[in-house]
């Protein structure tokens, strides 16, 4: 997925350094006093000095980032002021102009700051984090409601058509006062004092939500004692396992399993054990239902309230309109209906898939009805039967090292020229974070990329890319690009193996990275991936498809051991099983797509709800509750909707894709994967940004408007 960082689209104001303060020995004294220790400087108050500004984690005290963000946001504020109460009549550049330059410091510090809360948080970041969301909302509040600052906008707004702006410059104003309306500066100064105490509240409580979620999922794995119990899980997952147990200091013969955010675990492909699977699945789905103190659900309840009290203060029916207003599906029930459009279609496929599973566990006189921890390991079984296709037998192809370097690389200089060379000499927040140079096709530099594959307890749960450093057209800065996954770190001296799932997500992570990186926008509110998330997520979603392209496979699906190629007669079983379990990943998507709107739907006269009730309701509303097909997140551990950015937006995933497979088809169309392809999307796509209408600059790419069709055939659902 594509995470970014609280507060980073705000219009951020370069601080000066403090001066170390020093004193003076006594006049009178024998000898002079010992002088003082300096006290060390703030590394965020000034820019890097390191290549293309990348973030100097060396010398980055933890201590470092509050300060940092508190005397970003003064000083923005200030800049603010002198923009809003200019006595000269409002243009594009001492207005947007001057807005799009403020807040240097605030943007380097928060960028960072949420990275490592991200990443890899501790109880110090932690603290800062708490006390600094509801400043960052009042500071978003403070520049948003200025009455002065939004008569300049709109003055140029209304003036947009007749003051000469070229396109790129009206996009930019038409995007802002569209902020701007939408966070309220159209209010009243009673209805604005409301509205700044619910976006107060909200910041705090969705910290709140994250921190919980992080310490339940860390709380909620799962301790086993006997070795025997893990049969099935393979050598190097028993060893995984052993070192999670060392690493929470559980003792010798104690092994840990480990929980990702989904509800869906990857032992459970693997465990034979059911008793273990049982305990597996349900410490996932109750890592935060458990009425302790990691427990969301109250949480969750003021959530949904407060953001539809906010809504209707801005004029809408429920959250869900308010936020697809300004999205590509443009209202809540453009999303839903295509959604529910493919329940009927997914459902049946999904109970046709449970009825050979079940036939497979009565075969071996099982002797119990199926549930969804019993799905993935008899699911494998019908793979290996229905296409003769064994996960443990794809794995030893796809080495983490080698699929990096020799697929997803491999892919990008295939399309657009890219090479790659990494390097050791700069900083990082983590000893396993490794940094890449990215250099054009014509040899300059391009960006800087850092990667943080493996799962740690300090790491959030699923996979997302971010930016330290947002590509720039008015200062000429360049992009520092990031992704972060979750995959299981293996034990020393073994390869990290993947999975084809973990493959494509690391194909997926770096279609994100490439729009960030081929970003060529003048200004940067626009830039990169400050685009709808309904349309953010296309690039990733597209990028996934180069991973079965027979050029890259062949370069990098290569057994770790012996370096032979995986044999042909594999490979075809792999691309005739794509569509195997489509039922299942159809309805576990769908099924938590409709909760977030069932949520967010939700109107400000409703009363807090029964969270448990509710989910179950609203899954029966959809016709979409399925036992044995849990939704991808259950309510309570939805950290996109609660904690990360993708409240009434989770739709946006199945939009994108219908993009994806659309875009995909043009591929084919024209000769498939190709330079003069590649740097066609890159032109037309890839580099915009958001610098025009997003429906429309795909139209101008595709030569018409996206069918659903080619994603339908994909998932195997026509």
């Amino acid at each position: 997925m594509f995470r970014s960082a609280l507060a980073a689209a705000l219009v951020v104001a370069l601080a000066a350094c403090s001066s170390p303060s020093t004193e003076t020995a006594p006049q009178q004294a024998a000898a002079p006093a010992p002088a003082k220790e300096a006290a060390p400087v703030n590394a965020l108050l000034v820019p890097s000095a390191l290549p293309m500004q990348a973030p100097p984690f060396d010398k980055i005290q933890d201590a470092d980032y509050q300060p940092a963000i508190e005397e970003g946001m003064k000083q923005q504020l200030a800049q603010i002021e002198v923009i809003a109460n200019n006595t000269e009549a409002p243009t594009f550049d001492n207005t947007f102009l001057e807005m799009e330059k403020s807040g240097e410091l605030l943007t380097r510090s928060v960028r960072i700051f949420f990275a490592l809360v991200q990443a890899n948080t501790n109880d110090t970041l932690q603290a800062a984090q708490v006390a600094l969301a509801p400043k960052l909302a009042e500071h978003s509040d403070a520049i948003h409601l200025n009455a002065k600052l939004f008569q300049r906008v709109k003055a140029i707004y209304d003036a947009r058509e007749s003051s000469g702006l070229d396109d790129m410059q009206k996009r930019l104003v038409e995007k802002t006062y569209t902020d701007f309306v939408r966070a309220g500066a159209q209010l009243s100064d009673e209805d604005q004092t409301k509205l700044r105490a619910l976006n107060k509240e909200e910041s705090t409580l969705s910290t709140e939500f994250q921190n919980k979620l992080l310490a339940g999922t860390n709380a909620a794995a799962v301790e086993v004692d006997d070795k025997a119990q893990l049969d099935g899980l393979g050598e190097g997952g028993i060893a995984a396992a052993a070192d999670a147990a060392k690493e929470r200091k559980l003792g010798d013969g104690k092994y840990l399993l480990t929980l990702q955010n989904t509800t869906q675990q990857p032992v459970l492909g693997s465990l034979t054990n059911r008793d273990l699977r049982l305990k597996v699945l349900e410490a996932s789905e109750t890592r935060t239902s458990r009425g302790d103190d990691n427990d969301t659900r109250k949480t969750i309840q003021r959530l949904a309230q407060l953001r539809a009290e906010r809504a209707k203060l801005l004029g809408y029916p429920n959250f869900a309109a308010y936020s697809l207003a300004d999205q590509m599906a443009e209202t809540p029930e453009h999303a839903i209906k295509l959604m529910t459009d493919m329940v009927p279609a997914a459902t049946a496929r999904a109970r046709s898939e449970a009825d050979k599973i079940q036939k497979v566990i009565d075969a071996q006189k099982g002797g119990f009805k199926l549930t969804a921890a019993d799905w993935d390991l008899y699911a494998d079984q019908v793979r290996k039967a229905e296409y003769d296709l064994d996960e443990a037998a794809i794995k030893p192809y796809f080495e983490l090292n080698r699929v990096l370097n020799d697929g997803v690389f491999f892919a990008a200089n295939q399309l657009y020229g890219l090479t790659f060379k990494e390097r050791h000499d700069l900083p990082v927040y983590q000893p396993d974070v490794r940094v890449f140079d990215v250099f054009d096709a014509d040899g300059k530099q391009l960006a800087l990329f850092y990667a943080d594959y493996y799962k740690r307890p300090s790491k959030s749960g699923g996979a997302w890319m971010d930016v330290f450093v947002e590509q720039n057209g008015l200062t000429g800065t360049q992009p520092v690009v990031f992704n972060v996954c979750n995959f299981t770190k293996p034990a020393d001296g073994q390869p990290a193996l993947l999975s084809f799932d973990d493959v494509t997500t690391m194909f997926h992570e770096f279609g994100h990275a490439l729009h960030g990186m081929f970003s060529n926008v003048k200004y940067p509110s626009i830039a990169g991936t400050n685009t709808s998330r309904d349309f953010v997520e296309f690039p990733s979603q597209f990028n996934e498809n180069w991973a079965l392209e027979p050029t890259v496979f062949a370069n990098y699906a290569k057994h770790n051991e012996t370096g032979e190629p995986m044999p042909q007669e594999l490979v075809d079983k792999i691309v005739k099983a794509r569509a195997f379990n489509q039922g299942y990943a159809t309805v576990e998507y769908l099924a938590a797509a409709l909760l977030d709107q069932a949520w967010h739907g939700l109107s400000a006269d409703a009363p807090q709800q029964d969270v448990d009730k509710f989910e179950t309701d609203a899954l029966k509303n959809y016709k979409i509750d399925m036992a044995e097909v849990p939704p991808r997140y259950k309510t309570p551990y939805f950290a996109h909707i609660w904690g990360g950015g993708y409240s009434a937006g989770y739709y946006a995933y199945l939009w994108s894709e219908v993009l994806d497979h659309d875009a995909f088809q043009w591929f084919k169309e024209h000769g498939g994967m190709s330079r003069e392809n590649g740097q066609t999307f890159r032109d037309q796509v890839l580099s915009r940004g958001n610098s025009e209408e997003l429906a429309k600059m795909y139209r101008e790419f595709r030569g018409k408007d996206p069918s659903v069709e080619p994603l339908l055939e994909f998932r195997g659902l026509k």
